[in-house]
């Protein structure tokens, strides 16, 4: 059974997971920028990772645009966010209703991972945006829990990331 991890990453975390589930599985890693859908026909799993931005997955329209052509393959997708994993049923059905369709998820296994998020290297357009964003959630009168998680998030400043992680992907992609 033939297998290839294929991420798109920004600042990092999503590469060094795909490098991590890469060495379990024993395949290639691959920069999703030098992926062609029709690359992707010689694999049976196709492990995909992409980072978190306002719940999209970075570049997993890669996948879901091209279902048709990925009949019958193991189809997994992980994404890398920096929201604390006592969040994470309620963001991950958020990521999920925004990247796929519901008969999407019946060929399609999800993964959410922390990722890192350093203030210092985010691009000012990414800078800006948090502070946009920061702004806008501290001006609400009665703000949800999710809207002070938001506020809460934008001062995140660290790596997250955590190889341990990848064990419940890496078991399944194996069976």
């Amino acid at each position: 059974m033939s297998t290839v991890v294929v991420y798109k990453s920004k600042y990092g975390s999503t590469k060094q997971y795909a490098e991590w589930i890469a060495e379990e599985l024993g395949c290639e890693a691959l920069d999703a920028k030098k992926v062609k859908i029709d690359d992707l026909e010689k694999y049976d799993t196709i492990v995909y990772g992409g980072g978190l931005y306002a719940e999209v997955i970075n570049g997993v329209i890669l996948l879901t645009k091209n279902m048709d052509k990925l009949e019958g393959k193991k189809l997994i997708v992980y994404s890398t966010g920096i929201t604390p994993l006592k969040y994470s049923e309620y963001y991950d059905k958020l990521v999920i209703e925004k990247n796929f369709k519901p008969e999407m998820l019946e060929k399609i296994k999800v993964y959410n991972f922390l990722g890192k998020m350093i203030l210092d290297e985010l691009t000012i357009v990414h800078r800006t945006a948090l502070k946009t964003l920061k702004k806008i959630m501290q001006g609400k009168e009665n703000p949800t829990e999710m809207e002070k998680l938001l506020v809460e998030l934008c001062d995140a400043n660290g790596d997250f990331s955590d190889r341990e992680a990848i064990k419940d992907l890496v078991e399944y992609a194996k069976q």
